[in-house]
């Protein structure tokens, strides 16, 4: 008799811990599912405010014709060069659809800026100018950082355009000559405020916040923050 009810308490242990174990494994398995779920939406949202942010800036982009120390340093000249030039003719106070629109008018004033950089330094490598759509990854200034995605920029390729690249943010003013102070200040961040939505500020500011927030709380959690803000 003891026996047999020893054999049937084994009995319900062993049940007991299949059901444990096939419960921790369904735990798991939809833990894994929300999981994927939530950072799928938090995916999907970066996407969606990288695109809103790509209408509100506009980037230059300067590709050298290679990767030789005389090819790079022409590079920077021309990017000098083109940003004084646009300085003077456009002024600091366009918009960046109108920072666009002046840019697609002025390609060949553009490329004869370069072109007199390359003949002063005796270059005889073609120019070629255009305000198109391309890719750019994730840029950093200090602690301001642009996701990488699809961006309208003026693109000036020098020669084969085989070298290395340089970009900035043509509007808001975020070019940057000295790559070492490439900090934006309070005033360029007040100014990227103004024209940024508060969700595409808060991406590009405070990126690991707005992943956490929109992965625990999505919509609902943003703006309650948003509230409390106020």
């Amino acid at each position: 008799m003891v026996h047999r009810e020893d054999i049937l308490r084994k009995k319900d242990r062993k049940k007991h811990v299949i059901c444990v174990i096939i419960g921790i494994c369904i735990s798991l398995v939809l833990t894994g599912m929300i999981t994927k779920k939530r950072l799928e939406a938090v995916d999907r949202k970066m996407a969606e405010v990288q695109e809103r942010i790509s209408q509100e800036v506009f980037r230059f982009h300067v590709l050298a014709n290679s990767d030789s120390d005389e090819d790079q340093k022409i590079k920077l000249e021309v990017r000098d060069e083109v940003l004084s030039y646009m300085k003077d003719e456009m002024g600091e106070e366009a918009s960046a659809e109108e920072t666009k629109k002046w840019a697609a008018s002025h390609l060949e004033e553009l490329k004869e800026t370069a072109r007199k950089v390359l003949m002063k330094e005796g270059f005889d490598y073609g120019v070629s100018a255009e305000v198109t759509t391309c890719y750019f990854p994730e840029k950093r200034y200090g602690d301001v950082v642009f996701p990488d995605g699809d961006y309208e920029a003026l693109r000036i390729e020098l020669g084969k355009a085989l070298g290395h690249n340089w970009w900035c943010v043509l509007y808001p003013n975020l070019c940057f000559i000295d790559t070492t102070c490439a900090v934006v200040s309070e005033e360029g961040k007040e100014e990227l405020e103004e024209v940024l939505e508060e969700d595409e500020y808060e991406m590009i500011t405070a990126a690991s916040e707005f992943k956490i927030r929109w992965f625990f709380f999505g919509e609902q959690g943003f703006a309650k923050s948003t509230k409390e803000k106020q």
